[in-house]
């Protein structure tokens, strides 16, 4: 079976395109940066942009994170026109709040025998794994309840044995669909695996509830990153298996790091909200975002009120709005570079007069709730207020880098030390950002990789303050906030180890 390459496409009267966030941690830069594209596709075209929650991973889920999605992405200067927080004629926005949908067209799908229930238990999956990695095979599902019979459906519930229900991918031919920006992409179904569409929980995966909600939400074109074109197959075989149009695929590069991997928080901060709490302006963010994936015209601009004569490539959402060419994008992954961005934003800055620079830096880094949050831990430890400086200065400076004497605990070596701060940080970022929290993970790590207290607590109390004394360590961690905080650690990572390859 091969998919007709020349297949039609949703025509609607208006162009709708959308984002899809998971609310599983902080807002990430990525999907800053797909956000913006989608705006700005709508807005060229008087069209609609919506921001749909897919909250259906409930084991990731973080109770917080759909607030900060909408903050930050209104920080940026980011609006939608239909949503969790706006409503709209195509809701609920959350899936959370769509079960009882995903159940019904899942049944379409068992109806019309291009879905089936699965019954393998974990072990017999993990069994399968085993076995087809040890024959040097790729790990997928071999396909082995794909024709069960009534009765020994029967049978398995009758054991109570749970199920999942999976999409019953022909076993021959190959699946052709048509990215905007790279034209025709097809896949040979031998290596697209049954995807599993409704886990045992009754929650649909992201296949099933992607498909199913930008349909029902009528979506003309999905822009999304190109991580995703491996899964478009799935997608055009679940639109085929319904009988519906599809819409336009548009995967766009993904943001790199320098060395031109994939961005990730090992070598780059990627929580928007450590860019908001750093000192960085949104419209020096949304500029860089802009900048990304050479869709805009390379010619330098100005910003109002310039107080110096620099010029750069600085634009406004309405300059983007008016001047940014989806058609001009390169295929070649966009760097994100830390560097250009801290230039970019201090353009920003100068171009703000005194005054506006000072309200500034007021909201910002000396804004009122954080220095009513830093005054408790200092109050006891200070006979003069100008000792506040002395004992506060790693929460204001941008960066902290100990000596080597001070880090080192006395019975450890430098690798010993760098490996468990490594431990270290991913403990940290699994942790919720409280003192309740972090105490007794850092604790645990310590007995696991027999760290004291004393070796765990002053290491990280050198890395974030660099000094041996300070205001309570786990209470200025819950002030400095936990974006900044693991970069710090992971600056001091990357820094470290730098130094130690020189030494080599």
């Amino acid at each position: 079976m091969t998919t007709n390459p020349t297949q039609t496409y949703a025509t609607q009267p208006t162009t709708r395109v959308r984002i899809a966030p998971s609310p599983t941690g902080d807002p990430h830069v990525g999907t800053a940066y797909i956000g913006l594209l989608n705006f700005l596709y709508a807005r060229q075209r008087g069209g609609q942009f919506i921001l749909r929650i897919e909250d259906t991973d409930r084991a990731r889920f973080v109770a917080t994170s759909e607030q900060e999605i909408f903050d930050s992405l209104h920080w940026l200067g980011l609006t939608w026109d239909e949503g969790p927080d706006v409503g709209g004629p195509h809701g609920p926005y959350r899936q959370s709040e769509r079960t009882g949908i995903y159940r019904e067209y899942v049944q379409k799908l068992l109806d019309n025998n291009t879905a089936y229930r699965s019954f393998e238990t974990p072990e017999e999956l993990e069994a399968l794994r085993k076995s087809q990695i040890a024959a040097k095979l790729p790990p997928r599902y071999n396909g082995a309840h794909r024709e069960l019979t009534p009765d020994q459906i029967a049978a398995y519930e009758a054991e109570g044995r749970p199920s999942v229900i999976r999409l019953k991918v022909p076993t021959e031919g190959s699946t052709t669909f048509r990215d905007e920006l790279r034209g025709d992409i097809t896949f040979d179904h031998t290596n697209v695996d049954d995807q599993i569409l409704m886990k045992s929980d009754g929650f649909p995966t992201y296949h099933l509830a992607n498909v199913v909600d930008d349909h029902l939400m009528r979506i003309t074109d999905v822009i999304r990153a190109e991580e995703w074109i491996s899964s478009t197959p799935k997608h055009v075989l679940l639109y085929n298996a319904f009988g519906w149009d599809l819409p336009k695929f548009w995967h766009m590069p993904l943001l790199r790091n320098i060395d031109k991997s994939k961005i990730s928080k090992r070598k780059n901060p990627v929580s928007l909200i450590f860019y908001r709490q750093a000192g960085f302006l949104p419209e020096a963010v949304i500029n860089f975002l802009g900048l990304m994936g050479g869709g805009m015209p390379q010619t330098s601009g100005t910003i109002e009120d310039k107080t110096h004569a620099a010029t750069a490539d600085l634009f406004t959402i309405p300059d983007m709005i008016e001047r940014f060419s989806f058609a001009k994008i390169s295929l070649g992954g966009p760097v994100f570079d830390l560097v250009k961005l801290k230039w970019l934003n201090g353009e920003y800055l100068r171009a703000l007069t005194p005054e506006a620079f000072f309200q500034t830096l007021r909201a910002t880094v000396f804004s009122d709730d954080f220095l009513r949050q830093l005054v408790p831990l200092i109050q006891t430890r200070v006979e003069i207020l100008g000792q506040t400086g002395d004992l506060t200065d790693f929460l204001f400076s941008d960066s902290v880098m100990p000596p080597q004497d001070l880090f080192v605990p006395r019975k450890r070596t430098l690798e010993e030390t760098l490996t468990f701060t490594a431990d270290l940080l991913t403990t940290l970022e699994a942790t919720p950002w409280t003192v309740e929290a972090i105490e007794p993970a850092m604790k645990a790590l310590g007995a696991e990789k027999e760290w004291s207290v004393k070796e765990n607590f002053m290491l990280l109390r050198a890395i974030i303050t660099g000094k041996t004394a300070s205001p309570p360590l786990l209470e200025s961690l819950i002030v400095f906030g936990k974006a900044r905080s693991l970069d710090r650690v992971r600056r001091f990572l990357e820094t470290q180890k730098k130094l130690a390859n020189t030494r080599k």
